[in-house]
């Protein structure tokens, strides 16, 4: 007789029966939580390394007349002397041959105008400085430097570095010390002076400004001088407002002149020595280390910038040295010349002579020791885009070489080349946008940027910077304006491959509704240039792979399903055609990465699988006739030894399909047929393959024709091995299967063949305590074995049955000791669930037991 308890227990169903109105799987018994469905992993698509530096690879859709040359020769002929002149707005007329002295300073209300005076005389000429006096006919008679250089009048140097002298108080200007009379003095009447040599002009009026001016209170002494001298013509006027405004103006000009005779003391004793020391190209260290002393003088000196007048001398001499033909020399060239900012040609042939030097990666070294890439950076920043297309793509071209070397990469991402490369993307997007046409210089352009862009993601900081400023939008709007240019549309998708690999950035570009739509008018326009349509079918898993809604917009585009569809049939053709039958005894090759068309073919199965975890696309995908026959396909032809990755995606893509008990799924009604080509994955050898097979039938196995198959192939002896292996996954898998089997009462005495219950209760000894899920599985498939027991010792073995009793009760009396390398959150995950899902089972699998155990030996608590 059976107790009230034990009659309240018989009546209770077998886990895991199946409902006639609803069928349930294993992960819905168990709330779910086990990977019933599953996504799908793969590797990013494989780039290969260009084994030559160029603007455009090997691959490149571009005919060589149809894209800038990467090979070309810069010579200092190529330079042109004109852009050496300071840059103004309008261009100015040439001088008359007898210079014409400055009018009278006079306000629009003077009623009397000044009459022009006669051309100066020469005797005056002679109170300029001695040095711009040799300078000026050195250069009216050809040559570049004078011959000597002879400081202003009566020079003293002095060691300390302040001096202290009241009387005639002295001056240090950049190391050169001149008295108050020295400095002040003799410029009270500004000769009117033209220079017109081989460089262009250099009038007297225009000379540059970056000379230190004079200490404030040497300035005031001198200021009350001056303005003694202009309260002496004041007095000869009646008009004091018109005297006043005089005497200011010529303030101004004596202040003017002051920097003038003080630039000029800077060029003469530190520049021109310098370049002296260039024009005898006698050694190269030596005129290396002279470029390097010029820049830190002319920096010094604040005579870099185009406005500095004489930089035409300058610039002359640099171009002279570009023929010398060395590449440490160039680049210190090089960086001056684009620290004088040049313009027009002059920076397309500087930018040029860069990239001629970076396409060796020996140079890298010098790169980066001199300091080239924030002149470039500057380039791109600073010069308009759309007057020096063709020089930024060769300066671009320089920063992508470089960035391909992890060495630059924290120095180019400190230096802002994310947010350059973005600004510059957004203003050929406007500029695009404006004119209607995609210029090709911009095409170019934006080859060499979006090269650059996918090496700089390889960093953490870079992809944060590119979310910061919402740069994946932009780089979607690249790809919808420029989607005729291939190489553009294939670099943006580079870089969308790499950082949907990584959780924010993935979430960042999947809440960007618009890129569903791209991606489906480029694999429609693209769909056999493979290289291109496998990263986009790639960041289609990627997007698809966590994010429910993202499957849910993607699947809602318009054509959706038949592109892809259309996909895999066009690359399914082509895996067939590029399959050559081997020839007697002949082995096919191991290939290293898989071929091209089943590299698609393996990302594509991987969009479906995850697309099929969505309640409403799965059941879609199952009822799709030529999508399911596909699958199957690849299953019929494909061996998991050849082609191991593309199989198990297939199988997994076909668990997540068998998934849905609907009445239209073409797994269902094939489900025979699906049971027999997984029977080739069941004996084969990858334990990866081997689990994506046991996954299928734990779904499949809720149908009593495939338990019969099961039974009839011995399927159930292999599931009760599996339970031996180490791995939680397998055994959870196998376990699933062996659940679905128990449900019916005629299969129950299966789990009695090759030790199926001591394998059940050694895996809820070593994994029970861990994970809670596989010891539900465990005790529930023990409760349908048990479910007309008589005795435990004759249902489970007296061993088994004692082990249960003292693992049940340690289990539900104690406290769960979690491994301690689980986080906090996880551990409160696992003890809700063991509360709520393991705890009922557990006690109702230990009544049954006790209630019909008459004996219990003592025995050791086990240690977990």
């Amino acid at each position: 007789m059976l107790s009230p308890n034990d009659k309240k227990l018989e009546k209770l169903d077998p886990f895991y029966r199946p409902s006639v109105s609803e069928q349930k799987t294993s992960a819905e018994i168990i709330s779910e939580a086990r990977n019933a469905l599953r996504t799908v992993r793969t590797q990013r698509p494989f780039t290969p390394r260009e084994d030559q530096r160029k603007l455009f690879g090997r691959a490149s859709s571009r005919t060589p007349e149809n894209r800038p040359p990467s090979s070309f020769s810069v010579h200092a002929s190529s330079f042109e002397s004109s852009d050496s002149r300071p840059i103004f707005g309008t261009r100015l007329s040439p001088l008359e041959l007898k210079p014409k002295p400055p009018a009278s300073p006079a306000t629009e209300e003077d009623p009397c105008h000044s009459f022009p005076k006669p051309p100066v005389d020469p005797t005056k000429i002679r109170r300029i400085s001695s040095a711009r006096a040799r300078l000026h006919r050195a250069a009216s008679q050809g040559a570049l430097l004078p011959d000597m250089t002879l400081l202003p009048a009566q020079p003293k140097r002095v060691e300390s570095k302040e001096t202290v002298t009241m009387g005639d108080s002295m001056v240090k200007i950049h190391g050169i010390y001149l008295t108050e009379s020295n400095a002040i003095g003799h410029l009270s009447h500004p000769p009117q002076l033209t220079y017109d040599g081989d460089f262009g002009e250099i009038k007297e009026q225009e000379i540059f400004k970056g000379a230190a001016s004079l200490p404030s209170h040497l300035r005031r002494g001198r200021d009350q001088g001056k303005r003694r001298s202009g309260a002496s013509l004041c007095s000869r006027s009646s008009d004091r407002s018109r005297l006043d405004t005089k005497t200011d103006s010529k303030l101004d000009l004596q202040e003017k002149d002051t920097e003038i005779e003080v630039g000029e003391v800077f060029w003469n004793t530190r520049i021109i020595p310098i370049l002296r020391e260039l024009e005898k190209e006698e050694n190269i260290e030596t005129v290396c280390a002279a470029c390097t002393q010029l820049h830190h003088a002319l920096e010094e000196g604040n005579m870099l910038g185009s406005k500095f007048k004489r930089r035409s001398i300058l610039l002359k001499t640099l171009y002279k040295l570009v023929d010398v033909g060395s590449d440490m020399l160039s680049l210190k060239l090089a960086k001056i010349i684009l620290a004088l900012k040049v313009s027009g040609k002059n920076l397309l042939n500087v930018c040029k002579l860069i990239f001629k030097i970076s396409r060796s990666e020996k140079n890298d070294s010098l790169i980066q020791n001199d300091g080239i890439l924030e002149s470039l950076l500057e380039v791109l920043r600073s010069e308009e885009l759309q007057a020096n297309t063709e020089a930024f793509l060769y300066c671009m071209g320089v920063i992508k070489f470089i960035s391909g070397n992890p060495g630059f990469l924290h120095e180019m991402i400190g230096k802002g080349a994310v947010e350059i490369l973005m600004n510059l993307m957004t203003q050929i997007n406007e500029n695009t946008k404006k004119s209607g046409t995609c210029l090709p210089n911009s095409g170019h352009l934006l080859v060499q940027m979006t090269a650059t862009l996918r090496n700089l993601v390889d960093s953490p900081l870079a992809r944060s910077k590119l979310l910061s400023i919402s740069a994946l939008p932009q780089l979607c709007t690249v790809m919808g304006q420029y989607i005729g240019d291939k190489e553009v549309c294939t670099n943006v998708a580079r870089i969308f491959s790499k950082v949907t690999t990584y959780h924010d950035c993935c979430v960042a570009l999947a809440n960007y509704s618009r890129c569903y739509a791209l991606f489906l008018n480029l694999i429609n326009k693209y769909q056999k240039k493979q290289d291109l349509v496998v990263r986009i079918v790639f960041i289609l898993g990627n997007l698809t792979a966590k994010n429910n809604q993202a499957r849910e917009q993607f699947s809602k585009e318009k054509g959706s399903i038949p592109t892809l569809l259309s996909l895999f049939h066009t690359f399914y053709k082509l895996d067939l055609h590029s399959q050559k039958p081997l020839g007697e005894g002949e082995e096919r090759p191991k290939a290293p990465r898989p071929a091209q068309a089943e590299d698609v073919l393996i990302k594509l199965t991987r969009v479906l699988a995850n697309l099929a975890i969505h309640p409403s696309v799965g059941p879609a995908i199952a009822a799709h006739p030529r999508i399911v026959g596909l699958l199957l396909a690849m299953l019929e032809s494909k061996s998991i030894d050849d082609c191991e990755e593309l199989v198990i995606n297939t199988t997994a893509a076909i668990n997540n399909l068998s998934y849905y008990q609907v009445k239209n799924s073409i797994i269902q009604d094939k489900k025979l047929y699906i049971a027999e080509l997984l029977l080739k994955l069941l004996v084969s050898h990858n334990m990866d393959g081997i689990l994506e097979a046991v996954r299928v039938f734990g779904n499949l196995s809720q149908d009593h024709d495939i338990c019969d198959f099961i039974v009839q192939k011995n399927v159930h002896k292999f599931m009760i091995a599996l339970l031996d292996a180490k791995r939680q996954d397998i055994c959870f898998s196998a376990c699933g299967v062996l659940l679905n089997l128990t449900v019916d009462k005629d299969k129950r005495v299966i789990l009695k063949e090759g030790g199926g219950i001591k394998k059940l209760v050694d895996c809820l000894r070593d994994f029970g305590p861990t994970d809670w899920q596989l010891a539900c599985l465990v005790c529930k498939t023990l409760w349908n074995f048990s479910e007309n027991i008589t005795s435990a010792s004759s249902c489970f073995g007296d061993e088994a049955a004692n082990t249960l009793l003292v693992l049940l009760s340690s289990f539900l009396d104690e406290e769960l000791a979690l491994n301690g390398s689980f986080d906090q959150d996880l551990k409160n995950y696992h003890k809700l669930h063991w509360e709520t899902e393991f705890k009922p089972v557990a006690q109702q699998l230990l009544n049954r037991i006790q209630s019909h155990h008459t004996f219990l030996e003592p025995l050791p608590v086990p240690s977990f």
